[in-house]
C-alpha cells in the first residue's frame, strides 16, 4: 500500500509540474543557477531524465552503471551544437519523443543491449542537451550553466533511478502504470 501512496504522489507531481515551461523565462542570475533550474522547472526535461534513470534500474549492470555517462555525454554534445551555431532539426519533437520512448521502455519492462540503450539515451539527451545550450541566458557563464544543467539533470536521473529502485519491490504493473502516464505525459506535450 505504501508503493501505491508513492506512485499516486510521483504522479501527482508530473501531472501538476508546469509543461515546458523551461523553455522561457529561466534567467535567474548566475550561469550556474540558470542552469541547474533549466531541467527543473520543464515538464519534458524532468520527465524525460527522471524516466531514464528508472528505466535503467532494469538494466543490465554495465548499462545501469553507464546510464549517467550517456545522459551527461549526450548532453553536453547537444549542447555543444547549439553553442557552436549549429541547428538540429526537430528538437522539441525529439524531447517529445524521448518522453514517450521512456515511458514505453517503462511500460513494457524493456531489457536493451548495452550499446543499443546507451546509444538511446544519449540520443534523447542530445536533444535536451541543445535545448538546454540555445537557451543560455546572454551573459551566462558557459562553464557555470554547464555544470549547472548537469548537476540538476544527474539528480533527476538518480531520482529516477530511486524511484525505481523502490518500484522494483512492488508489483511490477504498478511500474508499469508510472511508464504508461510518462509514455501519454509526453504524447500530450508533444500535441501541445
Amino acid at each position: 500500500m505504501k508503493a501505491f501512496a508513492q506512485l499516486l504522489m510521483a504522479t501527482g507531481l508530473m501531472v501538476t509540474a508546469t509543461a515546458a515551461s523551461a523553455h522561457a523565462g529561466h534567467d535567474a542570475g548566475t550561469g550556474f543557477t540558470s542552469g541547474l533550474l533549466h531541467p527543473m522547472l520543464g515538464l519534458d526535461h524532468l520527465l524525460a531524465m527522471a524516466a531514464i534513470g528508472f528505466w535503467s534500474v532494469r538494466q543490465s549492470a554495465t548499462l545501469k552503471n553507464s546510464t549517467p555517462l550517456f545522459v551527461i555525454g549526450g548532453m553536453v554534445v547537444g549542447a555543444a551544437i547549439a553553442w557552436g551555431g549549429l541547428s538540429l532539426p526537430g528538437v522539441e519533437i525529439g524531447i517529445s519523443l524521448s518522453v514517450i520512448l521512456a515511458g514505453i521502455l517503462i511500460a513494457t519492462l524493456a531489457k536493451l543491449p548495452t550499446a543499443v540503450g546507451g546509444s538511446l539515451v544519449a540520443a534523447f539527451m542530445v536533444f535536451h542537451g541543445f535545448a538546454h545550450g540555445s537557451e543560455m541566458p546572454a551573459g551566462a557563464a558557459l562553464v557555470a550553466y554547464l555544470a549547472g544543467f548537469s548537476v540538476a539533470t544527474l539528480a533527476l536521473t538518480f531520482a529516477g533511478r530511486a524511484l525505481g529502485t523502490l518500484m522494483q519491490k512492488t508489483d511490477n504493473r504498478f511500474g508499469q502504470a508510472l511508464g504508461g502516464v510518462v509514455a501519454a505525459t509526453g504524447a500530450l506535450l508533444a500535441a501541445a
